[in-house]
């Protein structure tokens, strides 16, 4: 075996029925110019075992759907994964998610191809979205051997750019939501901060479309020139 084969990591055992649902996982859809009202979105949450991207685990997942304009609450995902080698740390005291709850969880790779399934084609939500991005991306390659390349939107991101008069610095989604006066059923939930994240985005969205944005791609166009021009000032 070449020094470059021991080096790549391994892909997942998959029995053929695992391996035939992720071949027939469908592809992501390009960010589309059509208005944000048209586009059907999936907001996600992640609870998982510490902030350290190349170490900690997905716990659970949370997903609600946005379609034509309003949240569809007969579109929703939740999932407790059984991650089986999960060490008990102080993330639970935030998450609530001990040991027989992970227990009685999902298998990992069942709990996520469900996900792929639910997200479709779909662009993705999610508060301070590149951690979301990162975390579940490589759970879908550590499980499944599939690599995301869905869209995601930061919503983290979006609310100070579209609201440039608020003086919040690094707000957080406690933050936002007190300011636009929403509820969390309860924080730290996966679903509950799914579903409050995608009611910030419907306030969010009827911003843009008044600030003639009324496009993901032009909205994602906005977020790439707003981190370039941070780029530039950090440069100086």
């Amino acid at each position: 075996m070449s020094l470059f084969a021991w080096l790549r990591p391994s892909q997942p055992r998959l029995d053929e029925h695992l391996r035939q649902r992720v071949e027939q996982l469908t592809a992501p859809a390009p960010l589309a110019e059509h208005s944000l009202r048209q586009q059907h979105w999936v907001v996600l949450d992640l609870e998982t075992s510490g902030l350290n991207l190349n170490r900690d685990q997905v716990l659970s997942i949370g997903a609600v759907v946005i379609e034509d304009g309003a949240i569809d609450f007969s579109q929703q995902f939740e999932r407790t994964l059984n991650q089986r080698d999960h060490k008990l740390t102080s993330s639970v005291l935030i998450h609530g998610l001990g040991p027989s709850a992970i227990a009685a969880g999902c298998e990992p790779a069942e709990a996520l191809l469900a996900l792929m399934d639910f997200i479709g084609d779909s662009p993705l939500l999610a508060f301070h979205a590149p951690f979301d991005q990162r975390m579940l991306g490589r759970a879908l390659k550590d499980h499944l051997g599939y690599r995301l390349q869905h869209p995601f939107l930061d919503v983290a991101e979006l609310a100070p750019l579209l609201n440039p008069q608020v003086t919040l610095r690094e707000a957080g989604l406690d933050d936002w939501t007190a300011y636009f006066g929403l509820q969390a059923a309860e924080r730290h939930n996966a679903s509950a901060d799914a579903m409050v994240t995608a009611e910030l985005a419907l306030i969010l969205f009827s911003q843009a479309r008044r600030q003639q944005l009324d496009s993901p791609a032009l909205l994602d166009q906005q977020l790439q020139r707003l981190r370039r021009r941070r780029q530039q000032s950090h440069g100086f």
